[in-house]
């Protein structure tokens, strides 16, 4: 059943926070609209931020309580590839680092318009191997995202792959955007339930970011990339979004491909509803699975790596 605050946080999407996100709104109002948004969040009590720099890249560590050291979480936030900063995914990304009980290291990758595909992807993969210079093993580490983030998490992880590296232990995506071309059954069968995202507003957003690439890129669209050899995935995706069908898909290509995958389709929930996890109770448990995924993914990979290390003495 549907908490009374889920109802509530719904109007508020649909009627505060959906018109300012439009085809006809500036990329800069947008930006400053979702900057406004996140003002309005408290982090969870024990919020220890670190920036950090990775190159030109900024980011910034996370950590909620006591964290391993050599544990992390890449977190990539969403915002349609156009929007978005540390400021506005500092909340979800704290959560997630008290859920998991690891560090997350979440990076302000460069944007469209001002920069197009690849360079997003780049930035994930740059993060990455950062984190590999600085001595994190592949295994104690965890690529998540959300909605634009969550395709660069499965994107960085195709990169990543065909260049030979070792891959993370597990990814997590909320909400994905995996077709920028926008050829989702939902985006059509779910118009009129979604309270936030609408086809207009994605096109633009996506035509910035593609500029005059190929949409159907495996790096730029997912649902497009061969994804064997990849990690276990976790989906997370609401079953009123319009991009419902970018989860489906993904999870499709996923267990073709014979990726372990995970799909949770949450009943009567929008586009990213995690970033209400402060206030609402579907949130709240979202983000524990997403935690509970995380852990033992991990603890998984360093089993398996244990009992080969023993097998080799």
């Amino acid at each position: 059943m549907r908490s009374l605050r889920s109802r509530l946080f719904r109007l508020v999407v649909k009627y505060w926070m959906s018109p300012k996100f439009n085809a006809h709104t500036t990329i800069q109002e947008q930006r400053r609209a979702l900057e406004g948004f996140a003002g309005l969040s408290i982090l969870p009590a024990g919020t220890r931020v670190q920036p950090v720099k990775i190159g030109t890249l900024s980011a910034e560590w996370i950590s909620v309580g006591d964290n391993p050291e050599q544990r992390a979480v890449l977190y990539v936030h969403g915002g349609a590839y156009n929007i978005g900063s540390l400021n506005t995914h500092r909340d979800i990304a704290a959560r997630i680092a008290k859920a998991s009980k690891m560090k997350t290291l979440s990076i302000d990758y460069r944007l469209a318009p001002e920069h197009d595909h690849p360079a997003a992807v780049e930035d994930v993969v740059s993060a990455y191997r950062w984190l590999l210079e600085n001595g994190y093993s592949p295994r104690n580490i965890v690529i998540a995202g959300d909605s634009a983030g969550g395709g660069l998490a499965v994107a960085a992880l195709v990169s990543l792959r065909d260049a030979g590296e070792q891959l993370p232990a597990a990814a997590v995506c909320m909400s994905p955007w995996t077709d920028l071309e926008g050829t989702g059954e939902s985006i059509t069968s779910l118009a009129h339930k979604d309270p936030f995202l609408t086809s207009d507003w994605l096109g633009v957003m996506a035509k910035n970011y593609v500029a005059d690439d190929d949409p159907r890129s495996p790096l730029i669209s997912p649902i497009y990339a061969d994804l064997h050899g990849l990690p276990p995935i976790l989906i997370q995706v609401g079953a009123d979004e319009i991009l419902l069908s970018d989860s489906t898909r993904l999870e499709k290509r996923g267990r073709q491909a014979g990726v372990d995958v995970t799909l949770d389709i949450w009943a009567n929930m929008w586009h990213v509803w995690h970033l209400f996890a402060g206030q609402m109770p579907e949130a709240k448990r979202a983000i524990n699975e997403v935690g509970k995924f995380i852990r033992e993914h991990v603890s998984q990979s360093n089993a398996v790596d244990h009992n080969r290390e023993a097998r080799d003495v």
